[in-house]
């Protein structure tokens, strides 16, 4: 599996080559976000690594620029702690985001998750919540629009997490279950992060995504899928 890792950071870069090549994956670097771009177009990664504050191109317009042609998981590894800043990028197209610094371990947990891929369940079902159709088995996501049918699009992880639920739609998924089938034991207590991605689910299926008909919250406990017709 190829990893492109994208940092003005030389010793990290370094860093991350070493121990990502002693892992088995193949690795190619870029020192700024135009040899990001660059490099993704000549190399067809099958997973990105990405700084947010890189010279020339920001993270952000690089991830803009892959979503254009490439559906390949983007982990952003970034400085930046704020909540704004992994919204902005998640909403921009990142599938995940890990702030410096970090452990190793914590690092190839993520990259595992996001490379993580689930063999397609034919008989995956196809609910509507709402104006919103989910295709399982197809991985799609369509809202009706008086124009017609507009495709949204779901990063790995937020299939991971929707698909939890709809499989289990009508019953309580408690956080740890959610934490643990998508991001594995060691991040069982995570619950913020879980958060995080729930509400960038409203935001994509929601009507009203403050005031949610769906995907409900149980306080103190976990989520439940409501309202969902087959």
């Amino acid at each position: 599996m190829r990893i492109l890792i994208a940092d003005d950071d030389p010793q990290l870069i370094r860093a991350l080559r070493i121990t990502l090549s002693a892992k088995g994956y193949d690795v190619v670097t870029a020192s700024d976000g135009a040899e990001a771009i660059s490099a993704a177009v000549d190399h067809r990664p099958d997973i990105f690594l990405l700084d947010l504050g890189m010279p020339r191109l920001n993270g952000l317009d690089v991830i803009a620029g892959i979503r254009g042609w490439s559906q390949a998981p983007i982990l952003v590894v970034s400085g930046r702690a704020g909540a704004a800043d992994k919204v902005e990028a998640l909403d921009v197209g990142a599938d995940d985001y890990i702030t410096k610094p970090f452990a190793v371990e914590e690092l190839l947990a993520r990259i595992r998750a996001l490379t993580r891929r689930v063999t397609p369940d034919e008989s995956g079902p196809v609910v509507r919540l709402g104006d919103a159709t989910i295709d399982l088995s197809a991985r799609s996501v369509t809202i009706s629009t008086p124009d017609g049918a507009e495709r949204v699009r779901l990063t790995p992880t937020e299939w991971q997490v929707i698909e939890v639920l709809i499989r289990n739609a009508g019953r309580l998924v408690t956080r740890q279950t959610l934490l643990t089938k998508i991001w594995g034991t060691e991040h069982a207590e995570d619950t913020g992060y879980l958060r995080l991605y729930i509400s960038q689910l409203r935001k994509k299926l929601e009507p009203d995504p403050g005031a949610p008909v769906f995907i409900i919250t149980e306080a103190g406990m976990g989520y439940r899928l409501e309202n969902a017709q087959a």
